[in-house]
């Protein structure tokens, strides 16, 4: 076994022996020849075809987190749509993981800090790749749709080659992305570990675990 086999392999969340998983990776990149151009349209795919909720978070909702579940679902957040991106990644045969971090996303609105109860977005994911000798970032989290509505501007564009996250600033020198904390790489989901800091530092997640309903009619972006 090499360093890169296990980012390569199924998991509970990374199933990529799912039917329907590997034939969505095959379809995208059937005619593509290099490891950048499969890389490049699975992160499109992902960024704008599974739309963004972030009222999916929940962990005690495993389902939520698995790729084919989130593939079929057509929608996810951060850490999910992660999931989903690198997975698709490993069928086809890069090698690829979930980072975590503590994010301040700067451009969110009151609204949303007043849902979570803080402004930190503890255990943000995005995916890494493994593309021609070395470990390249990939944030998919907002589509076009959600990007605009939500002001979250620049896009993360991806060329296959440099990291695509959240920039610190917008066009306009305003602070976006700040990166906090970082919680490690992982080849599959710590998704105990992230029930215990949500249950933590959320409050309406705490609410959630003790009997409460979200109102997933609601839209928070």
């Amino acid at each position: 076994m090499n360093e890169f086999d296990i980012y390569l392999k199924p998991t509970y969340f990374f199933d990529i022996e799912n039917k329907k998983l590997r034939n969505k990776a095959q379809e995208l990149t059937a005619d593509l020849k290099s490891e950048k151009e499969k890389a490049i349209k699975l992160f499109y795919f992902v960024r704008d075809e599974i739309k963004y909720n972030m009222k999916l978070f929940i962990p005690q909702v495993k389902k939520n987190f698995v790729a084919s579940k989130v593939l079929k679902k057509g929608e996810g957040f951060c850490v999910s749509k992660s999931i989903l991106l690198s997975s698709l990644a490993r069928i086809v045969g890069i090698p690829a993981r979930i980072h975590l971090v503590d994010l301040i996303n700067h451009k969110i609105s009151q609204k949303v800090i007043d849902f979570m109860g803080t402004n930190v977005m503890y255990y943000h994911g995005y995916s890494e790749f493994y593309l021609n000798g070395k470990w390249v970032k990939l944030t998919p989290s907002f589509d076009k749709e959600t990007a605009i509505r939500g002001g979250f501007l620049p896009m993360v564009e991806f060329d296959g080659e440099h990291d695509a996250v959240f920039p610190p600033h917008d066009n306009e020198g305003n602070l976006f992305g700040e990166y906090i904390y970082d919680r490690g790489v992982h080849a599959d989901l710590p998704l105990d570990e992230i029930d215990e800091i949500f249950s933590e530092k959320y409050p309406i997640y705490r609410k959630y675990l003790s009997g409460f309903k979200i109102k997933t009619e609601e839209k928070i972006i």
